[in-house]
């Protein structure tokens, strides 16, 4: 499948998707998230793929959505599901978080509104220290979305959450290090390596062991200790029984790398 605003590569079982309006500073509009979807669909369904990778090309990440609609930018949105650029494509977006598989943004520049909410939405984030981030709503007369009123303050704390979602500040990928909202800030040209090193390890790893606790970690968001092992239970007690815990084992003890047979496919419905 080809794209107009992404690019989209596999290589060594890491999948790099980069945002490729780089003339537009990555901005957002609906064919990009329509293109998104689609290609973490793909990602997701192709077993080559172990990790995935989000970037932008040029110097931006994504500078937030394309204003080019003027002052009704954000006016009609449920009717934009049915402009031209998404007919005949599956509209309902697909986010990071609902697939099987690692996602990592790999922040390269400029992330404003939804170009920094939608990375929230991955698993794990590195950013260029020298990135200029934001969640710049409120000064947009606007409001954060896609869960940033959960997310950044689960893992920046509610003080900096509201100082950030609220204030809309501008910030570096140097102190959304400090704040948690990322893993790492990096010199620039160190950035896509680290993550793609990051995504590569992931090769290492049981596909469906993988695939529940990403499905665990998500849904603890909204839970307590005693619900999660609730949760936890049946789906160690499946996984134990299956192949890949009695391969993960006889390959460390044989000192070789393993040799996985499930795939997230594989988890009964009922598990996670």
């Amino acid at each position: 499948m080809s794209f107009e605003t992404l690019l989209y590569e596999v290589a060594d079982r890491v999948c790099t998707i980069t945002f490729n309006r780089p003339e537009k500073m990555n901005t957002w509009n609906a064919q990009v998230a329509a293109e998104l979807s689609e290609s973490l669909q793909q990602a997701n369904g192709d077993a080559e793929v172990r990790a995935i990778v989000i970037t932008g090309a040029g110097r931006a990440f994504c500078a937030g959505a394309d204003l080019e609609g003027g002052g009704d930018t954000f006016a009609n949105r449920e009717a934009r599901e049915d402009e031209p650029e998404n007919v005949g494509r599956n509209v309902r977006n697909v986010f990071p978080y609902e697939i099987d598989k690692p996602v990592i943004a790999a922040i390269n520049g400029p992330a404003v509104g939804v170009g920094m909410t939608y990375p929230m939405l991955c698993d794990i984030r590195l950013a260029s220290a020298t990135a200029k981030m934001g969640f710049v709503f409120t000064r947009r007369g606007m409001m954060p979305e896609l869960a940033a009123h959960l997310l950044v303050q689960r893992v920046a704390g509610f003080s900096n959450a509201a100082d950030l979602l609220m204030s809309g500040r501008i910030f570096t990928g140097a102190e959304a290090a400090e704040l948690g909202l990322v893993s790492r800030a990096l010199p620039p040209d160190e950035l896509l390596p680290a993550a793609k090193e990051m995504a590569r390890d992931y090769v290492n790893t049981a596909p469906a062991s993988v695939a529940i606790t990403k499905r665990l970690l998500w849904q603890g968001l909204d839970s307590s200790p005693a619900a999660m092992m609730k949760l936890e239970g049946p789906a160690f007690a499946w996984l134990g029984n299956q192949p890949d815990a009695r391969e993960g084992i006889r390959s460390f003890l044989e000192k070789r790398a393993p040799d996985w047979t499930l795939t997230p496919d594989d988890i009964p419905d009922d598990i996670v």
